[in-house]
């Protein structure tokens, strides 16, 4: 009876090393799968930042698409795909306008102008990622605040404007982090955006933008 009860034992035993080691077999596969997974989402954040050309259709003032323009964006991934953060860019857009005779009050004078539209909108953002790899295709909105100014330079003076505006914009683009173990890469996207801002002086009711950013990605 000793010697089978002790084979019970010895049975029982290495029932028991089979269960365990299969308990940390699964565990194991389970640990290398999230870190796996985790690795694939990469960095929870992102810092963007580069160069900006600037379109204004049909806007009268100063109806132009030029480069003078940059912006900076950064944000967290609260989950693998969708992230929120802020934004900030400018954009100067500058219109010849021919020699012709303005009359003032008391006056006139014949002369050629620039029209001038600097532009600052900032605010927060909301993207979604459609992969977490080397290329990293997005969509993005943006919503906040435009500051605006316009000016008309004649020869010898200059008339101007302030404003501010709600602003909104749709964004699609991606990032390329191309060299191993690197956040360091480069970003293109499109854009268009809309501005509430108004200018009596300017007959200015509104501002469309549309344009396209090269930048770094951090």
């Amino acid at each position: 009876m000793f010697y089978g009860h002790e084979d019970r034992i010895i049975f029982k035993e290495n029932t028991d090393m089979k269960i365990l080691k299969n308990i940390i077999l699964v565990s194991a596969v389970f640990l290398l799968a999230a870190v796996s997974a985790d690795a694939q989402v990469g960095k929870r954040w992102y810092i963007n930042a580069g160069w900006q050309f600037n379109a204004t259709p049909g806007n009268g003032w100063s109806e132009t698409a030029q480069g003078w323009g940059g912006y900076a964006e950064g944000g967290y991934y609260l989950m693998p795909r969708v992230a929120v953060g802020l934004f900030a860019s400018y954009n100067t857009n500058n219109d010849y306008i021919g020699r012709d005779t303005y009359y003032f009050e008391g006056g006139a004078v014949n002369t050629d102008m620039f029209h001038s539209m600097y532009q600052l909108p900032f605010g927060a953002t909301f993207r979604y990622r459609f992969t977490w790899s080397k290329f990293e295709p997005y969509i993005e909105a943006k919503a906040g605040a435009n500051y605006s100014s316009q000016y008309a330079y004649f020869s010898s003076m200059a008339v101007y404007d302030k404003n501010w505006g709600f602003y909104a914009s749709p964004e699609v683009g991606f990032t390329w982090h191309p060299f191993n173990r690197s956040n360091f890469g480069f970003q293109f996207a499109l854009y268009y955006s809309y501005a509430t801002n108004r200018s009596d002086a300017f007959d200015i009711c509104g501002i469309n933008n549309c344009g396209f950013k090269l930048g770094l990605s951090f």
